[in-house]
């Protein structure tokens, strides 16, 4: 089903379902700036496309709200970004 997401967005669906299941609740939006080097209305942005796409659902105005839609091996192997070291993920 990769032909549902971009390659980008597969890996920012790896990444929360990877941060999810290794802390036991989803990231917040400084978790995903700060492994994707990006700023907040990159992330915004991309939330909103996976949003629109029914990829992942979000509660407004609650933190670390984030819910998959996709079954996890629909997900792509997260690969780290270049630059990037594991201490950027919390």
């Amino acid at each position: 089903m990769a032909d549902r997401f971009t390659e980008k967005q597969g890996q920012y669906l790896a990444f929360i379902c990877n941060y999810s299941a290794m802390f036991g609740q989803s990231p917040a939006e400084a978790d995903l700036q700060r492994f994707f080097g990006t700023s907040p209305p990159t992330i915004q942005q991309m939330l909103k496309s996976l949003t629109e796409k029914q990829l992942i659902s979000r509660t407004p105005g609650k933190a670390r709200s984030i819910q998959m839609l996709i079954d996890p091996q629909e997900v792509p192997q997260l690969v780290r970004p270049s630059g990037t070291s594991p201490s950027r993920l919390r």
